[in-house]
């Protein structure tokens, strides 16, 4: 079974168009909103080098920013 975690934060337009895409194809995952634990952010910074979100891990992969190819891509390995 895939295993998608999705970071965003309040005010990302982008981080909205990833989630609606996601659940467009039936795509379940999980958020985590970065603005609530400032910690999980750092967290992010300190695995991808990136401080915007959106970010998506993957099965373990990482995209970074509103990237549904990538995404897909990610799912289909």
């Amino acid at each position: 079974m895939n295993q998608i975690t999705v970071y965003t934060s309040n005010h990302c337009r982008y981080c909205v168009m990833l989630k609606n895409f996601l659940s467009d194809q039936n795509i379940s995952y999980k958020e985590v909103n970065v603005e609530t634990n400032p910690a999980i952010m750092q967290q992010l910074v300190e695995k991808t080098g990136q401080l915007g979100v959106p970010q998506t891990e993957v099965n373990g992969q990482w995209v970074v920013g509103y990237d549904p190819n990538s995404i897909m891509s990610a799912l289909r390995k």
